[in-house]
């Protein structure tokens, strides 16, 4: 039986995906398949591609035709190609149509998320929408959002395929005392929040929020674990208001810290399938979030909804749960129920596998 050959690819490489296509070259290399992974050479230094016993061919993120020709070459012989992310896609699809292959290789394309782009913009964002997933045999959506987007514009087979991240294999203790000390929060309460400092992340609303809450007594501690370019502004903001805000920066300890909160705060304007979402579940810490895209649907009742953009519904769910053990308590066991529903890193693997097979046995 011919072993079967995947290239797997990576445009900008949000923390997702970039952990997803990590979690697939591993199960696939261990089911026999030979793995490709194009990827920015410092996605590899995060990921650690190859010690998934994938093959790593790097691809700067601004390449042009060169890129191109690059991807061309590591796309010979192989039977799938999947990309990942709408830049990956457009250069994947680029890459195929400039290909002799017969027949020509199926192209796979998962939306883990989508753009926000504004004016002219998202614009050319729908235009590159529309000719990617005409261009691919199959698109996977990670929320069912993104499937009706995928089909409107124009995708021939569009499919839920839910991705799950693999959790934490650290040890984690919740409300872990060391934690809370190194954050300054021993005798108040913790609040996490995770993610990109980076327009569309919320963070405007969620300060805006904090300045609510800092009449309690004691006055919650809310932490940032994230970089990005809104850092100079937040910061400035959180000084010139004496708001009790900490931005720690990108950390390799998210679970850790994560466990070690009373309260996790998602307050994005979109996301999909939220990885702050899913480690906070899985660990039972409770959440509050913005009831957008893909979050209704991945965290079902275990967790506090509000309205994005609006400070005082934010502000409300998280003094109504700081001052509510029980209710804390009853979120923290619904959210390790609602996880125990979501595939497993093994389900999500082999779920992807049978389309490589469908598709290769065209």
């Amino acid at each position: 039986m011919t072993q079967l050959r995947t290239v797997q690819v990576l445009g900008g490489g949000s923390a997702g995906s970039s952990a997803h296509v990590r979690s697939l070259a591993a199960g696939l290399v261990a089911r026999g398949v030979r793995v490709t992974v194009c990827a920015p050479p410092e996605l590899d230094h995060a990921y650690d591609f190859q010690g998934a016993g994938a093959r790593l061919v790097p691809v700067p993120r601004q390449g042009g035709h060169a890129a191109l020709a690059v991807l061309r070459n590591a796309f010979i012989g192989a039977d799938v190609v999947h990309a990942h992310g709408l830049d990956a896609s457009v250069r994947a699809a680029l890459a195929l149509a400039g290909a002799a292959a017969v027949p020509p290789t199926p192209l796979v394309t998962t939306w883990h998320t989508r753009s926000r782009a504004a004016g002219a913009r998202a614009g050319l964002v729908r235009l590159l929408e529309r000719r990617t997933v005409r261009a691919a045999a199959v698109v996977l959506g990670t929320s069912s959002e993104l499937v009706d987007r995928a089909r409107r514009r124009g995708a021939r087979d569009a499919r839920l395929a839910p991705v799950t991240v693999p959790a934490s294999r650290a040890p984690v203790c919740l409300h872990d005392g060391k934690a809370r000390a190194e954050l300054g929060a021993v005798d108040r309460p913790l609040l996490m929040a995770v993610g990109a400092l980076e327009p569309g992340r919320g963070y405007r609303p969620l300060l805006d929020a904090a300045r609510v809450w800092r009449d309690l007594d004691p006055q919650p501690l809310l932490v940032v674990a994230g970089e990005g370019p809104l850092r100079a502004p937040l910061q400035r903001r959180i000084e010139e208001e004496g708001l009790a805000v900490r931005l720690i920066g990108r950390r390799e300890d998210v679970a850790e810290l994560l466990a070690a909160a009373d309260v996790a705060v998602l307050p994005s304007r979109w996301e999909a399938r939220s990885l702050l979402a899913q480690e906070a579940l899985r660990l039972g810490v409770p959440l509050v979030a913005t009831a957008v895209g893909g979050v209704p649907e991945l965290v079902g009742d275990a967790a506090a909804l509000v309205p994005y953009g609006d400070p005082e519904a934010l502000a409300t769910a998280v003094r109504t749960l700081l001052d509510d053990p029980d209710r804390r308590s009853d979120l923290a066991a619904a959210g390790r129920i609602q996880a125990s529903t979501w595939p497993t890193e093994d389900q999500t693997i082999a779920h992807v596998l049978s389309v490589y097979d469908e598709l290769s046995a065209r």
